[in-house]
Parts: C-alpha cells; sequence; structure tokens
C-alpha cells in the first residue's frame, strides 16, 4: 500500500497546546498510582491452542522474521489476515490501541507512522473499529488519558511510543494492572512483566554513525581531528544513550554514554567535548555547539546522534564561513534536509530506519500478542538493556538500520519514497542532483 492510502481509518488525533519539550511526567506516576488496580497480568497461550469457536487460523505466517516486511506492505501484512480474524474474534470493539507521541519532535510520527500503521492493520485485515490511533500532541497528560481510555474501551494489547521515562513507566503499570499487554514502540520502556519492545537496534545506529564519521574523516581529509560530539536527549530518551554507547564505543573504544575530554584514539583524534541536546531540542543543541565552537575554534571534526542536530550544527557553521567537506557532521532519520546537506558536502551520512518496517513489526506483534501465541526468535530476535540498570532487559524485536551517503542515496530513501527526489533535490539544488544520480 502506498503512504496515506487509508488517512482516514483508525487515526485520531487530540488537539492540544504543546511544544516539543517533554516534560518528565511525575504527574503521570501519581496519577497511575490511583487507576492501578492489584489484577495480575493476562499470560499468553501457546500457539495454535484455542478454545474458540471463531473463523481464521491461529497459524502465524510461515517464515515471519524481522526481515520479512518491505515497502509492499499489503504483500507482507495481508498474511496475518486468519491470525487477525482469529485474534480479534469478530469483534467490533476496540481490540488494539496505539498512542504515539507528538507532532514535534519529529514529523515522522505524521508523515510516516501513522499512515504506515493504518495500511498495515487494514491490509491485515483489522476493522476501523478493531484498532484506533491516538497522538499525545506532546502532553504527557494526554499520554496516560489515551491509554486509560483505550484500555476502557477493550483493547487488549496497547502499542505505546513513551514521551519520556516516567510515562512509560506510568502507562506499563496501568496495563499491567488491568492485563493488557503493552508494546513499546521505538522507545523502550522497562516496567511490566508482558512488556515488548518494537524497534530499530539502537545501539547498531550508533555504530553505524560511528563507522560513517571515521570514513567521513579519511575521506574529506581531516588532519589531525579534533572532535566535538553533540548526544541527543539522554534526560528523556533511552534510546539516546544507546545511541552514544554505539558510536563512543566505535570511535573511542568506549561504549559509554560519555566519554571525558582529553580522550584519544589510535587514528589521532582528540576529543574536545562531548554534550548532550537536552530533549533532543535542536534550538538547544545549536547554542551548546555555538558556544563550544567558540571556545574551541579548532574543532574539524564533530558527531550529532541525528539530523536535527546536525542541521543545527551545519547552521552554525555556515554562519562562521565553514566550507563544504571541511568539518564532518553525521545524523540519524534520513530527513530530506539531512539528505541535502550530504549532497551539499556539509554532512557525511545519515542512519535510515525504514518506518514502514517498524510499523508492521509493530502490527505483526500486536496480533500474534493478542491471538495469545508465542513471537517465533526470528522476530522476536532480541533484547534491549535499562540503561539504568543493566540487570533489567526487555524482549525485543530489532530491526536493521542501513548508513545513506551520496553512493546509496537513490537505492535507499529515494527508491522507497521515504524522501522523493522532489524534497531533496528542492533542497539542494538540480544541479547536485543530477551529479549524484538522485533521480
Amino acid at each position: 500500500m502506498g503512504l496515506g492510502n487509508r488517512s482516514e481509518g483508525g487515526w485520531h488525533s487530540r488537539s492540544q497546546s504543546h511544544g516539543r519539550f517533554r516534560r518528565p511526567g511525575w504527574v503521570a506516576v501519581a496519577a497511575v498510582a490511583a487507576l492501578t488496580a492489584a489484577a495480575g497480568c493476562s499470560s499468553s497461550g501457546s500457539s495454535g491452542s484455542s478454545g474458540s469457536t471463531s473463523s481464521g487460523s491461529n497459524t502465524i505466517p510461515a517464515g515471519l522474521s524481522i526481515s520479512t516486511f518491505n515497502v509492499n506492505i499489503d504483500s507482507t501484512m495481508s498474511k496475518f489476515k486468519p491470525l487477525a480474524e482469529f485474534a480479534t474474534k469478530g469483534a467490533d470493539s476496540l481490540q488494539v490501541g496505539v498512542i504515539l507521541p507528538d507532532t514535534t519532535s519529529s514529523t515522522r510520527y505524521v508523515d510516516f507512522d501513522q499512515p504506515y500503521l493504518n495500511d498495515a492493520f487494514a491490509d491485515a485485515g483489522y476493522t476501523q473499529a478493531q484498532y484506533r490511533i491516538d497522538n499525545a500532541q506532546g502532553s504527557d497528560a494526554t499520554e496516560l488519558d489515551d491509554a486509560t481510555a483505550d484500555i476502557n474501551l477493550g483493547a487488549k494489547v496497547l502499542i505505546m511510543d513513551p514521551l519520556d521515562g516516567p510515562t512509560g513507566v506510568a502507562i506499563a503499570k496501568l496495563a499491567e494492572s488491568k492485563g493488557v499487554t503493552l508494546i513499546s514502540y521505538d522507545r523502550a520502556t522497562f516496567q511490566g512483566t508482558n512488556t515488548y519492545y518494537v524497534s530499530f537496534n539502537n545501539t547498531l545506529v550508533g555504530q553505524l554513525i560511528g563507522r560513517g564519521f571515521e570514513a567521513c574523516v579519511q575521506s574529506w581529509g581531516i588532519s589531525k581531528p579534533q572532535v566535538f560530539v553533540l548526544n541527543g536527549g539522554e534526560d528523556t530518551d533511552p534510546n539516546a544513550i544507546s545511541f552514544a554507547e554505539g558510536y563512543n564505543g566505535v570511535v573511542w573504544s568506549q561504549a559509554a554514554k560519555s566519554v571525558s575530554a582529553g580522550a584519544t584514539n589510535s587514528l589521532g583524534y582528540s576529543l574536545i567535548g562531548e554534550n548532550f541536546a537536552p530533549g533532543w531540542d535542536n534550538t538547544k543543541g545549536g547554542t551548546i555547539f555555538q558556544q563550544e565552537y567558540t571556545a574551541h575554534p579548532k574543532i574539524n571534526a564533530t558527531i550529532e546522534a541525528n539530523d536535527g542536530l546536525s542541521n543545527a550544527v551545519i547552521t552554525d557553521l555556515k554562519s562562521d564561513g565553514v566550507k563544504p567537506n571541511k568539518v564532518p557532521t553525521t545524523g540519524q532519520d534520513a530527513t530530506a534536509q539531512g539528505m541535502a546537506w550530504i549532497l551539499e558536502g556539509y554532512q557525511c551520512g545519515s542512519v535510515y530506519k525504514a518506518v514502514y518496517k517498524e510499523a508492521q513489526d509493530a502490527v505483526a506483534m500486536a496480533t500474534i500478542l493478542l491471538a495469545g501465541d508465542k513471537p517465533p526468535a526470528s522476530l522476536l530476535n532480541g533484547s534491549t538493556v535499562d540503561p539504568a540498570d543493566s540487570t533489567i532487559t526487555e524482549p525485543a524485536s530489532l530491526l536493521t538500520p542501513v548508513w545513506v551517503t551520496k553512493a546509496n542515496m537513490e537505492t535507499t530513501v529515494v527508491k522507497d519514497g521515504f524522501d522523493p527526489a522532489s524534497a531533496i533535490c528542492a533542497i539542494a539544488g538540480a544541479a547536485l542532483c543530477t551529479a549524484d544520480g538522485i533521480q
């Protein structure tokens, strides 16, 4: 199915006036204490067992794995129709609730996640009454309200992308108390005995950034790299810590969320400093970099955790007169602006996380769990570790990200329709697109 073919189906958005800042969400934690009861978590049944007279088949599609999902959503998700029919038992009521976090921290939730999730549910045979998608509009209270409403409407599975850690914990506790299975989408929630995680391999995302950075430093001929690292919102998002552990492990041989200034490596790099952008705020990230660059004008190589932060850094560099191919930057999310900066010689590359795979993975997992089945090891292929407590892990389905440069931009983000050539070329210009085969 094409992007946005079912823009009406199952989509709900509650209008709230909120900015991109993620509040800690302690109100949500307090609120859930009054909502949670002593009910235990329901257990998953074994595959193939059923006393139901419903139609459909309690059979997971053969050969299902993280490699199953492709850009043709219908070809994959239509195979889940018998299982979805069995799992929903023909109910004309809510079975799966989806809660996305906001519309401002990343446009992906509106442009990609929502329509891809709609397509995945519809192609799997769900009716519009059987699922719904809400957006919390950046409010932790709204996200908790959405979860409560979905559970009260009968949802047996929640797919939730938490605004922040405390909000995720509050929803996980509520879901557990009501016997509802929780799938933490894109960001992990380390709470509850019936909680799963669907995302990309976040440590690998960071490693790709680190490897791409090293390749860029070499190809751009950066002499004696003096490096500044700008991490993502480690105060709100555990994924930001995984990203940092990934690239710090590659570049500095220290798989840590931060590395002390003065660190060096065998390639002759020196670390000038490292900081993080609170709440993934790009403006704050740009200010942090500008202050660091003013204090240390010898900085000639940088690592950023995503394209938004890279854009902020590049804007600062250009305002200071820095020319292309002089100070490397990195990113992830494969935004059209990021692709344009790559073509223009200001950004080394970006990690592409194909959202259509993540959406299908989440709906596949939800359908399997709703049917009382156990996800196969080829789908539930790993675990994620709580950065605050390494003894706590969560079963996870981890997809594989891709590092995008000029060389493979056309065959990845452009081919998939994630970044149309028209969007990239409107920013970078037709001449650069033609020179690099972007069409």
